[in-house]
């Protein structure tokens, strides 16, 4: 069920750019709060995703199925924005499944309602740019890690580039999905830097 009068992704986005009290207003009008629980799918992959979440609390993934496979693509975590790009900006039937790791408490606003504020809102123009640039950023990091031949330099890039909380609160077998390895040899990498510290 939606909730209104979460103020958290305000205060992140006039973080990153001043809003104007016009613009706060329209946000906290538009933005909705709401809690999933564990192992929740927010998004399936050929639906149209109709919101971009920020997370309050939690840990979200992003994966894809590929002959009966899952694969990690991304994971999320407090602070951070996500959404299926195809489903959400394009409006179209999404690419991937976006599911919640842990119980996890978003606030999201709707396609229409970002639509709204990017055409009567001058400062949401800039905002927007800078946040997909951090995200064209994040992408950057995932193709410069997927091309690493090894599994140890993966890793290292991974742990280097990330939040340390995904690191942390990721279950070992998304994370081994996500970095292109077994599980096995992630627990390996793990008990020789820890021995190497």
């Amino acid at each position: 069920m939606f909730k209104n009068n979460n103020l958290f992704t305000i205060v992140l986005l006039n973080s990153i750019q001043p809003l104007s009290e016009s613009l706060n207003k329209f946000l906290s009008s538009s933005l909705k709060s709401q809690h999933f629980k564990k192992n929740e799918i927010l998004v399936n992959e050929g639906e149209v995703c109709k919101y971009i979440y920020v997370i309050r609390k939690g840990l979200i993934r992003g994966f894809f199925n590929y002959k009966k496979k899952q694969i990690t693509n991304w994971v999320s975590v407090d602070g951070e924005m996500v959404t299926s790009i195809s489903g959400y900006f394009k409006n179209e039937p999404a690419q991937e499944n976006i599911q919640c790791l842990e119980d996890t408490y978003a606030e999201c606003i709707s396609y229409e309602d970002f639509h709204f504020a990017l055409k009567n809102f001058k400062e949401m123009e800039a905002l927007s740019r800078i946040i997909l640039e951090k995200y064209y950023l994040f992408a950057e990091y995932r193709a410069f890690a997927s091309r690493i031949p090894s599994s140890k330099g993966r890793y290292e890039y991974f742990i280097k580039n990330n939040h340390p909380e995904i690191i942390k609160r990721t279950p070992k077998k998304y994370l081994a999905s996500l970095l292109n390895m077994r599980p096995e040899t992630l627990s390996r990498i793990e008990k020789n830097a820890v021995m190497c510290v």
